[in-house]
């Protein structure tokens, strides 16, 4: 179950999660374990900001050098009986990248192969409802 939140007490923030884009296509990781995709992102290290876990990641991830990051919102996740983890969402443009980086995929269209597919079509949708995906991926639907 995935739930969006004006605001949470920072403490209580684990992870960012950055929906990225570069010229106008989607950015998305492949971890060398899976064979599926996600939206860069991690875990917050001590005493991190978690504005800088999302910089931190993205550069980890992608490769990204240059880029624009904005957070979004904050989004929990409980899965099952378990407790409720919570995470911020951010969007971020790419202009230019470190080096050619493997375990990335720059396309068009989102996969159906997702990684986390009980959270990440919902965080898509949340762009959505929020007018925050691009004009240019307008034509594109989550099927869940």
């Amino acid at each position: 179950m995935v739930k969006f939140y004006s605001c949470i007490e920072d403490e209580k923030l684990k992870f960012a999660v950055i929906f990225a884009k570069s010229d106008g296509k989607f950015v998305l990781c492949k971890h060398k374990m899976r064979d599926t995709l996600e939206f860069p992102g991690g875990h917050r290290e001590p005493n991190e900001f978690i504005v800088d876990t999302a910089k931190r990641e993205l550069k980890e991830e992608t490769g990204a050098k240059d880029f624009t990051l904005e957070p979004v919102c904050i989004y929990g996740v409980k899965e099952g009986d378990g407790e409720e983890t919570y995470g911020m969402l951010c969007v971020a443009d790419i202009t230019s990248f470190d080096s050619e980086i493997e375990n990335i995929v720059i396309t068009d269209t989102l996969t159906q192969n997702w990684t986390y597919p009980t959270i990440q079509p919902y965080l898509f949708k949340e762009l959505k409802r929020r007018n925050l995906v691009w004009l240019d991926f307008r034509r594109l639907e989550i099927v869940t």
